[in-house]
């Protein structure tokens, strides 16, 4: 097992480097803490998803720097870790932040921190605001325990069995997802789980126009229909555990049979997301309308 310890004084200069994990904010400036700040005037290496980005925000908070900048961001990740693991191990203090929130965090960073601490080298952090734990706490859902599923899979296909995979989860959980997509993802959600399921949609988390849009799947697939601008996080409330009948769940078996699936597959379906017998929905749907 390897373990990273703290270094104690009379250590050698090259044991006093470390990488740095930065949060910042995620919308409103104001949540950018002393302890951010801090950490960019004294880095020496300041490793940031967007340089521009990067600058940007520091002049609009009045930051002086004196960093080496480079640019770490998800395709040259991999190739950075070395070179910034290099740095803290010949002394340097590395700062890793990305454009909002916590790196690592669905954000570029996790393979710079494997690197750095499967040396042995010190790594730490100036935590900031995150975009989940802020929707978590604002949904109202329950927060004892919860999952965070990251962005949603852009093709159909893969976002339909992720989520059927998710459908008896009992956790409250937390997605992200585009505007640009987010009307086609709540069919998959509604789908997957039910038209019924409490859940919360935030629409730009700490700005100006934030906004929280609370209802069930089904209702908020109706607003995300219509449109959504912004950054977006859903939050949806985790399967009850209890066991449903099988009429329960017929406007479910009609909307994947009208979209083309076939009778006894969207039985079968429904059957492995809710727990039911697969015979008995598909004999609810049968005789429907009897």
């Amino acid at each position: 097992m390897n373990t990273t310890t703290h270094l104690s004084e009379g250590t050698s200069a090259q044991a006093d480097g470390a990488l740095v994990l930065v949060g910042t904010p995620i919308g409103n400036l104001t949540d950018a803490s002393p302890h951010m700040r801090e950490a960019i005037e004294r880095a020496d290496v300041i490793a940031a998803e967007d340089t521009r980005r990067f600058l940007g925000l520091a002049d609009r908070l009045g930051i002086t720097h004196t960093a080496r900048i480079v640019s770490v961001f998800d395709h040259n990740e991999q190739d950075r870790a070395g070179d910034l693991a290099d740095a803290v191990a010949a002394g340097q203090t590395v700062v890793l932040l990305t454009d909002a929130g916590m790196p690592a965090v669905s954000d570029p960073g996790y393979r710079v921190v494997k690197e750095v601490a499967g040396r042995g080298l010190r790594v730490t952090s100036a935590p900031g605001p995150s975009a989940v734990f802020t929707a978590l706490a604002l949904s109202g859902l329950p927060s004892d325990r919860f999952s965070f599923e990251g962005f949603l899979p852009r093709k159909a296909g893969e976002r339909a069995r992720f989520l059927a995979d998710l459908a008896r989860e009992t956790r409250t959980m937390v997605f992200f997802e585009s505007p640009h997509r987010v009307a086609e993802a709540m069919d998959d959600v509604v789908a997957a789980f039910g038209p019924d399921r409490p859940m919360t949609i935030n629409r730009e988390l700490t700005k100006t126009y934030e906004e929280v849009l609370r209802g069930t799947t089904g209702e908020l697939a109706d607003l995300a229909a219509e449109g959504l601008r912004g950054e977006l996080t859903l939050v949806i409330a985790g399967h009850s555990g209890e066991r449903t009948a099988a009429a329960d769940h017929l406007g479910e078996m009609i909307r994947l049979v009208d979209g083309g699936m076939r009778a006894k597959k969207a039985a079968q379906e429904i059957a492995a997301r809710h727990g039911v017998s697969t015979r008995e929905v598909y004999e609810a749907y049968l005789h429907r309308e009897e």
